[in-house]
């Protein structure tokens, strides 16, 4: 058979060559009633043929075993035999275009990628086929198109949506282990047994949406898309580490964030209850030190601790007050993203797509809108938590270095405002008009050439 299943309309789909041999041991199936095989099959290819009322499978069928599984007397039995996966090639690097700026390899997640000089040809960025996984993301950040890539599978756009797994929905057939052509790209929980998208590997050729009997595999935001695999990891590295009899260092790593997580909930709770403007701030030295050692037999120290901590994002809010919101459209002309949707005469609503620059606060004649920022950051060795509410757009200072700066043009190139641009000289030219500090500039930076400091 070389089919899959659409998972919206249960209808065949080319996808790649699989045999699902079966044999069904009918003196067995005979004592069962119930037959709970027929409930579990997602694509109704299990069914009980009238003719001679015995139990079969149809062609549609993929191999996913829930139905071997659901069977209380084992009289089932299946052989799936799957061709394996198509692979997108190696990404082809033109040596000619490539300006050695580094992003491919800061991108790769699989350190593939490595910077060659021979003397002989200019600089430029060199990927080890051997290792290479394929997901793409080098070809997508190329400030210079210098990267080939996408010749079987469709190109994966810049930017945009993720691919993620519902784990709620997800029946654990594990059909889009099998399809991906990503190695790496999809894992299986040590916890849950489910499978979860690594974002980092994805090449979101939707392989995997298409053929999922059960409509789990679905497009989110790359935030929630990113929140969710870190989340997943988390308890997989613990439940790793376990296995191999440290847990004391997973009980550490799990009450250090903790800890965190305890300090900045008490402070945000007393901030909740305070009168302020625009910026609160509170020192946490003593209050971390307390609970480290309630936590940890060993204590980190303070001025080590705010090395590590820097500048820590705990909460980023942003929310619409119904009752004030007028749907005047205000706020709709001037977020520089299309975050803001309208339906009228209802309150805006604010989507994923929101950076926080604070310009809907600013221009909302109502006060409808609400931001703040929950963070820990260092200064003079002092930790500290602080909360900074936004009453307009988000202001602060760039940094560029240019030491560091390769002109490789990936921040002009996202910047969503045009507030950086790339002269002749092959220069970064900031215009502070048009920054509304967004730090997208600076998170997506490869040699971390660019720091916004002095959020005010």
């Amino acid at each position: 058979m070389s089919v899959m299943i659409d998972s919206f309309t249960k209808t065949p789909r080319p996808l790649r060559h699989v045999d699902v041999d079966y044999v069904v041991d009918h003196t067995k199936c005979a004592e069962c009633k119930e037959k709970p095989c027929l409930e579990s099959c997602p694509i109704d290819a299990i069914y009980l043929d009238k003719s001679d009322n015995l139990i079969k499978l149809r062609t549609t069928c993929f191999g996913c075993v829930l139905c071997r599984n659901a069977c209380p007397y084992d009289a089932l039995s299946l052989d799936v035999k799957m061709d394996p996966p198509i692979k997108e090639n190696v990404p082809n690097i033109n040596t000619k275009l490539c300006k050695a700026c580094g992003a491919c390899v800061q991108a790769c997640k699989n350190g593939s990628i490595h910077m060659v000089s021979d003397g002989i040809h200019e600089p430029h960025s060199e990927i080890d086929k051997d290792t290479c996984v394929r997901c793409g993301y080098c070809f997508r950040v190329c400030p210079t198109d210098a990267i080939k890539y996408g010749e079987l599978l469709p190109k994966t756009v810049k930017g945009g949506k993720a691919v993620v797994i519902n784990q709620k929905n997800c029946i654990g057939c594990m059909t889009c282990t099998r399809v991906c052509p990503s190695m790496g790209a999809i894992n299986v929980g040590r916890t849950n047994k489910l499978p979860y998208i690594n974002p980092g590997y994805c090449a979101r050729c939707e392989e995997c949406m298409h053929s999922c009997p059960s409509g789990a595999i679905r497009y989110s935001s790359r935030k929630k898309a990113y929140k969710m695999y870190s989340e997943i990891k988390s308890y997989d590295i613990v439940s790793s580490i376990v296995d191999h009899d440290v847990k004391k260092l997973s009980l550490d790593l799990i009450s250090l964030n903790k800890v965190l997580e305890k300090v900045g909930a008490k402070i945000a709770l007393e901030f909740d209850d305070q009168n302020f403007e625009h910026f609160i701030e509170c020192e946490v030295n003593d209050m971390m030190e307390k609970e480290l050692k309630l936590s940890l037999d060993t204590v980190i120290e303070i001025d080590k601790f705010t090395e590590l901590v820097g500048s820590y994002l705990m909460d980023r809010n942003i929310e619409v007050y119904d009752k004030k919101c007028v749907a005047c459209g205000e706020c709709f002309n001037v977020c520089p993203v299309g975050a803001i949707e309208l339906d009228g005469p209802n309150p805006i609503k604010i989507n994923n797509d929101c950076i926080f620059c604070g310009k809907c606060v600013e221009i909302c004649q109502f006060d409808a809108i609400g931001a703040y920022d929950d963070y820990f950051y260092s200064k003079n060795q002092n930790l500290y938590y602080a909360r900074s509410y936004l009453y307009k757009q988000r202001l602060g200072d760039f940094i560029l270095s240019d030491n560091k700066c390769q002109a490789c043009e990936i921040c002009a190139k996202n910047c969503p405002t045009d507030a950086l641009r790339l002269t002749s000289e092959d220069k970064i030219e900031f215009d502070s008009e048009k920054c509304i500090y967004c730090r997208n500039c600076e998170a997506i930076c490869p040699v971390d050439a660019i720091r916004i400091i002095n959020f005010r």
